[in-house]
């Protein structure tokens, strides 16, 4: 195709029927300022962030009292307050809705199938709000889960937020102490998890780490098992405070759900950092911040209605779970999916989406290109006429990914790459249903969000690549770290490199469409010669050979210099010989450039990925250069790491 046209524009109906056009509108009436396109727009509301959030709050109907101010200290970061003087619950937000109509549809690898009416989410999350308080959980108290993406989680979290208690979860996958890494910090009350889980066609029981977990938690005074694999009673029953969630709740009759209103700033969530580099980073986000930015990131950048059937595939133990779970806020309907993506085969998550009429699929680039690359077309063996949009993140999503995801799922579709994180628990750029697509980039960045690209010494790029940077405040910036009293973890990870400005460690660049391209994170970018290279530009070659399942790319120290290191999974049948090195050294020498081309090319069985799924450079750059890895409990297959230690084709 082209590369001077995109790849979709919207249709005038579309953009006619589109939240962000009538929000637009609103924002001319109020603003008296002519809102014309999307430009105009974000500069507004970056401009008039008080005018602009206010905004956000009535339109999207926003349950509380906002009460007299908007923006307090709004020059300082950290330090501004937004909505200092509300009240609210994220939970009562998030229940409005009310009826026999479906809240959530769970689908299990294992072919098991549950759908909750909007009033049966409502008894449940009442009855376990019951017993929560029944055990003496209060405001501020945390509730942690070691859960499958399943109905019970949504509802756990809504009754404890409904609380006021704070909500921290993990996938069941997480191994001992990598559990303990996180939830050992923040001292939960109650505890949650499954009797087992199903992954790649196999039953996977818990119950022995379930119990090394509790002996290590002595602040929990309630473990709850969530029956899945039909043995929550018996798991139950070995563990000391332990209770099958099921028998637990059955005592307490269904009642109106209490909603305690508290500050905008009340923590509601605990996120955690990776680990990789050491014990993760306990990130608190506020139960007012998180609101409004998902109300805002699915209103209007997501295009999300009432009615809709709104999907991510994700584990608990990442953000996006956090960021999904908001859409009932929008009146969506949440298509859970708990199990292996592949398993049978690659077709899982369009059955699921074809099944249950999808409007909205979120997933990553790298489903994305495995789809690809196992040479699935599901536009020609799946219904996807209901799917609206098509979202993607965990790592950039290549032009040639875009490309596929055009030709081979669905021609008319708004695909919107974004990228964030969980040190926001939502996006900086993200897509704009409004505009058109270009291949390899994010649509913009998002409505109140001050987003730029730096050099090293604070000045502005256009066209070059530079560090991102949020040079004003906005709501879903955490309150800060658990166990961080002065603040100063919080200052050192985001504020250090600029002054009063958040540098969020990605490495990225505006494009001439007012695009961006994410080029990796800053603390893996490569560095040879003194010239600065993203490994995702890297990637983005190398990938589209349909010999390379998957790379990984480091910087390795070398004589007094950095030299480029590309190790690569290849597909099955194929060896790393001379001709394949040559092709893959020609396809980035012409697809980037001669600088990014790697001195050493190694094939290796396995990439290590943390439990999200995103592949671990520094974890590897360690491994090579001798150093130890801080936190392997954080990779969801740590045994890789071996394959990058000692590497004669390294050595020399």
């Amino acid at each position: 195709m082209d590369r001077t046209e995109p790849l979709w524009r919207p249709s005038r109906e579309a953009v006619e029927a589109a939240a962000m056009t009538g929000f637009m509108a609103a924002a001319t009436e109020a603003s008296g300022r002519t809102i014309e396109d999307y430009q105009a727009f974000h500069r507004w509301s970056v401009d008039e962030r008080e005018a602009f959030w206010d905004l956000v709050w009535d339109r999207c109907g926003v349950i509380g009292d906002k009460g007299a101010r908007v923006l307090v200290d709004g020059d300082r970061m950290p330090g501004a307050a937004f909505f200092p003087d509300a009240r609210l619950n994220f939970a009562e937000n998030l229940l409005s809705t009310r009826g026999a109509g479906e809240a959530i549809v769970f689908r299990g690898e294992n072919k098991v199938e549950r759908r909750l009416s909007w009033n049966e989410l409502h008894a449940l999350v009442s009855r376990l709000q019951q017993l929560f308080r029944a055990h003496g959980v209060k405001a501020g108290d945390r509730v942690a889960a070691m859960l499958p993406n399943m109905p019970e989680t949504v509802a756990a979290m809504l009754a404890a937020s409904a609380i006021g208690a704070i909500w921290s979860s993990c996938s069941p996958d997480f191994g001992v102490e990598g559990v303990l890494d996180r939830f050992g910090q923040i001292e939960p009350v109650v505890f949650l998890a499954p009797d087992g889980y199903w992954y790649n066609g196999k039953a996977i029981e818990v119950a022995d780490k379930t119990a090394a977990v509790l002996e290590r938690l002595p602040s929990v005074r309630l473990a709850l098992v969530v029956d899945y694999l039909g043995t929550a009673e018996d798991v139950a029953g070995t563990l000391e405070r332990g209770v099958a969630l099921e028998a637990a709740v059955a005592e307490y009759e269904p009642a109106p759900v209490a909603f305690e209103r508290l500050p905008f700033a009340h923590p509601l969530y605990i996120l955690f950092s990776s680990g990789t580099t050491g014990i993760p980073k306990c990130i608190v986000h506020s139960a007012g911040g998180t609101l409004l930015q998902h109300l805002k990131e699915h209103r209007l950048h997501a295009d999300l209605r009432p009615g809709d059937r709104f999907f991510y595939f994700t584990t608990c133990g990442w953000m996006m779970w956090n960021w999904l779970v908001s859409g009932l806020a929008s009146g969506a309907t949440l298509l859970l999916y708990d199990g292996s993506p592949f398993h049978p085969d690659g077709n899982a998550l369009f059955d699921f989406a074809a099944a249950e009429g999808m409007t909205f699929f979120g997933t990553s680039a790298k489903f994305i290109d495995a789809v690809r690359k196992a040479g699935l077309r599901p536009r020609d063996t799946h219904d996807l006429s209901r799917v609206r949009a098509i979202a993607s993140t965990g790592s950039p999503l290549a032009p040639d990914g875009f490309a596929f995801v055009y030709d081979a799922i669905k021609p008319d579709v708004h695909l919107a790459s974004v990228s964030g994180g969980t040190d926001i628990v939502s996006c900086f750029v993200l897509g704009v249903p409004i505009l058109p697509v270009w291949p390899g980039e994010i649509q913009g960045a998002g409505l109140g969000m001050a987003v730029d690209v730096w050099d090293d010494a604070g000045r502005p790029l256009r066209g070059e690549k530079g560090e991102l940077v949020c040079t004003r405040a906005f709501p879903a910036m955490p309150i800060g770290f658990w166990n961080d009293p002065d603040g100063a973890k919080y200052r050192s990870a985001y504020f250090e490199r600029f002054d009063n400005v958040w540098c969020h460690g990605d490495f990225a660049e505006w494009t001439e469409h007012g695009g961006m391209i994410i080029h990796g994170r800053s603390d893996a970018t490569l560095n040879p010669g003194g010239v600065r290279i993203g490994t995702a530009e890297i990637y983005n070659q190398v990938e589209q050979l349909d010999e390379v399942i998957e790379a990984i790319c480091i910087g390795q120290e070398w004589d007094g210099d950095v030299r480029v290191v590309l190790f690569v999974r290849l597909a099955d049948g194929v060896a790393l010989d001379e001709a394949l090195e040559k092709r893959i050294r020609g396809k980035i020498r012409s697809g980037a450039s001669p600088r990014h081309v790697p001195a050493r090319i190694v094939a290796v069985a396995d990439i290590p990925r943390t439990k999200s799924g995103k592949i671990t450079e520094l974890a590897v750059r360690d491994v090579v250069h001798g150093r130890p890895v801080k936190n392997k409990e954080a990779l969801a297959n740590p045994e890789a790491l071996a394959l990058f230690a000692d590497r004669p084709e390294l050595q020399r």
